[in-house]
């Protein structure tokens, strides 16, 4: 099925569009490519890229693209933060969402944060190390000299220390890095998981929940699977190994992880 493009909306195959990819980041607008291709080979995807500088107007934003192009209530998938998207938009608008499914998603507990960006800096070297270290003391001033570059080029830092074996890259996917969206969006985003409320939204989701999360991914399995199994009813969690952030790009994975979307959408 062929891709067509739509200002911050991608489309593969034709309607009636049944699932949809939510990218991470926030503000890596188009790195559900991969994943949304795939799929298409047993359905439609959208896969809308998030825009809006806020949470709120990422909720607004999404809901508009699903309720002009998508076959309500619809299959949404969501990597990483787009996992966190995908459940508030869950629980925020219902009657759109007829199951979700989460990919490396980041801990809904703050008990569960302190050891992910050791984890990640120690599978870096030292320069690369520094590089870390700078860039997120930029961020946390509010910098923003190059921060495009600066931001695409720590999130290919971070994707190296969140991939267990790698699979050769063939064409490399277009993604849009916005360090501007990073820090406004997760700035709201953070301050829900710490004040508990990201949970007690979790709570709002009534349509099944599929988890899906590898054993190597620095964002640890329990602190997605101990919460969620407390506070939503229908909730499944699937442990991949040999497995990192990424589970389309791991070599020992990436077909288990294929199987299981496919299973699930249909």
């Amino acid at each position: 099925m062929d891709k067509v493009n739509s200002g911050n909306l991608r489309r593969y195959g034709d309607a009636p569009f049944s699932v949809a990819v939510i990218h991470g980041g926030p503000g890596a607008a188009g790195e559900m490519a991969p994943v949304a291709k795939e799929l298409s080979l047993v359905c439609s995807v959208l896969e809308p890229l998030q825009t809006v500088t806020s949470l709120e107007g990422q909720i607004q934003e999404l809901q508009k693209v699903l309720e002009n192009h998508a076959h309500l209530p619809i299959t949404l998938i969501g990597h990483s933060w787009g996992a966190w998207l995908g459940l508030i938009f869950a629980a925020h608008c219902p009657s759109f969402v007829k199951k979700l499914i989460l990919v490396g998603s980041g801990p809904f507990e703050e008990k569960y944060v302190s050891g992910i960006i050791d984890t990640r800096l120690k599978r870096l070297d030292e320069q690369e190390r520094l590089f870390a270290h700078s860039y997120m003391e930029s961020l946390r001033r509010g910098e923003s000299q190059d921060e495009k570059a600066a931001f695409a080029q720590f999130g290919k830092l971070m994707a190296k220390a969140d991939t267990y074996d790698p699979l050769p890259l063939g064409v490399e996917e277009e993604v849009n890095c916005r360090g501007d969206i990073f820090r406004k969006v997760w700035e709201k985003a953070r301050a829900l998981r710490q004040s508990g409320e990201l949970l007690d939204i979790a709570r709002q989701v009534r349509c099944p929940v599929v988890a899906i999360h590898g054993d190597y991914d620095p964002h640890p399995a329990e602190g997605v699977r101990n919460p969620l199994s407390l506070v939503i009813k229908d909730f499944q969690f699937i442990l991949l190994p040999n497995c990192g952030h990424k589970p389309w790009v791991e070599r020992s994975a990436k077909d288990a992880f294929h199987r299981i979307l496919m299973d699930a959408v249909n």
